[in-house]
């Protein structure tokens, strides 16, 4: 073939291009695509976000995307079909009528009206939708760990197909997911780890075979030891330690969990640098590790997303009625599950202590439907000053001038919202991290107090613990202690604060991974 140049009068022969012509100009498109694709991926950062499908792993997570979306982020967030179904039955007007209920298509749609690109999808977690996870847990956790990452699997192979619109490029996965660096890996994307719960938390579980070789691994009631050896970690009682690795599914899914995080490219957590500098520096020796927290929505009483597991008493009337600093809040959170025994020995406590309660009872705290779980007569001699609710909106109560402490789990979620307001908390941890929470709490920052002083608790202690924690005069030196540590809180958020800009270097660094990947 020839090519020509027509000039007026002249014509000028090119010469015709040689194979070794043709592959440099092959080249030079697929240089120019792979500069397009890089270009693309600078500019619209696609990540997506799946979360442990339980609320207090929902929320966190639910927080940053809203922060990343801020910086310009495109978020795909996914829920799995049982948690959409819950989300929109909650949030339905009537929930407890029947008949089709309206959908929820997207619950961050007053987010995106903003301006905010955060698109929303559900997946199978595996399990029909009438299977009961919380009657089920074991086997339920034993579909997380095995078969939910095959849904996970399908679902990015479609968001990263070559022809797709804004192609995912990174995976912000629950650190307690265990496969989440096989499906990065798999597709070439930048995998970020998210941690919901303190460094302490963290540098425990990763350390596990250290406390396995310690003997440290088990059961810890009745011990009294001390453990001295995690890296990071000065000290802590065996009685602290988080009380998973006696069940063997969970502690599958721990050494899992902590194995498949050692692969992340980048870590974060839901701390601040700050309250846990000695553990978080730890970390860091090994891993990109970014103490981001409190991850906390701008509004902390207004959150524009839906996302409660369960219909919401509002408690805004009841609380008004009462004096400043009055109010004693209880709750053990969405998941935990509390015996009888001690339900029992709490109403009591609550009565004899006169003090006004908020008391969120769920519906399942014994892991079983049970309507009358309190005394006969309870609700009625309890009844001007004690209202008990099966759900509530807990940072709109717990902001509330008049609430005054808060009876907890000591869930991470709970201390974290509890500091934030400037509450100080009764501690009444029961499985899992609410343990070493409890140590950070009570014994590190010494903002709360311990009730389970003993493996059950007695309606007199419940009793002198409230009395003590609820007079202001008497709990002056705590009250100060997080006053001084929620102004902490406070603090790293500003623009020049730790976690802010531990925040912002988090994101440059996702974007540069992401523009390499």
């Amino acid at each position: 073939l020839r090519y020509f140049s027509l000039i007026p009068q002249k014509i000028i022969e090119l010469p015709t291009p040689t194979l070794e012509d043709k592959e440099t100009c092959s080249s030079r498109v697929k240089v120019q695509q792979s500069n397009n694709k890089k270009m693309a991926k600078k500019l619209h950062p696609h990540a997506l976000v799946i979360p442990c499908p339980y609320q207090g792993h929902i929320n966190p997570a639910i927080h940053l995307s809203l922060k990343l979306a801020s910086k310009g982020f495109i978020i795909t967030f996914i829920n799995t079909q049982f948690i959409h179904s819950q989300i929109t039955k909650a949030h339905s007007p009537s929930s407890s009528e029947p008949g089709p209920r309206p959908g929820l298509k997207n619950i961050f749609s007053k987010a995106c009206e903003s301006g905010l690109d955060i698109r929303y999808l559900t997946i199978s977690d595996g399990f029909p939708l009438e299977f009961d996870r919380n009657m089920n847990s074991l086997p339920f956790l034993e579909g997380l760990i095995n078969g939910f990452s095959n849904h996970v699997d399908k679902l990015v192979g479609e968001l990263v197909k070559e022809g797709c619109v804004d192609p995912i490029n990174c995976l912000i996965a629950d650190t307690f997911l265990v496969w989440p660096s096989i499906i990065a890996k798999k597709y070439e994307i930048v995998h970020v780890s998210f941690f919901t719960e303190p460094a302490l938390v963290f540098a425990l579980y990763y350390h596990l075979d250290l406390l396995e070789e310690n003997g440290h691994s088990g059961s810890h009631e009745n011990r009294q030891d001390i453990v001295d050896y995690i890296p990071g970690v000065k000290s802590i009682k065996s009685s602290d330690l988080p009380s998973l690795f006696q069940n063997s599914v969970v502690h599958q899914l721990i050494y899992k969990a902590f194995q498949d995080v050692r692969k992340a490219d980048i870590i974060i957590a839901n701390t601040v640098q700050e309250l846990e500098l000695e553990t978080i520096t730890s970390i860091q020796e090994k891993h990109k590790f970014y103490a981001i927290g409190p991850i906390v929505s701008a509004n902390f009483t207004e959150l524009p997303i839906s996302s409660s597991l369960w219909s919401e008493h509002d408690c805004t009337q009841w609380l008004d009625a009462k004096p400043r600093g009055s109010v004693l809040y209880v709750s053990f959170g969405s998941v935990a599950l509390v015996n009888k025994e001690d339900i029992l020995e709490l109403a009591h406590g609550l009565m004899l202590s006169e003090v006004n309660f908020i008391w969120v009872l769920r519906f399942n705290v014994l892991g079983q439907d049970e309507n009358d779980i309190l005394p006969i007569g309870y609700k009625e001699k309890v009844k001007d000053r004690g209202l008990i609710v099966p759900w509530c909106n807990q940072t709109r109560v717990i902001s509330h001038s008049t609430v005054g402490g808060f009876l907890s789990h000591c869930g991470w979620n709970s201390v974290v919202e509890s500091i934030w307001c400037g509450v100080p908390l009764i501690c009444s941890p029961l499985v899992t991290d609410q343990l070493a929470n409890r140590k950070l709490v009570v014994y590190d920052w010494k903002v709360g107090i311990n009730l389970r002083d003993e493996e059950s608790i007695t309606r007199e202690e419940v009793r002198d613990k409230i009395k003590y924690l609820m007079n202001e005069e008497i709990s002056s030196n705590l009250r100060k202690n997080v006053a001084q540590v929620k102004q902490t809180f406070h603090n790293t958020l500003a623009t020049n604060g730790s976690s802010n800009v531990n925040f912002n270097k988090f994101v440059e660094e996702l974007k540069m991974k992401i523009s390499l990947a």
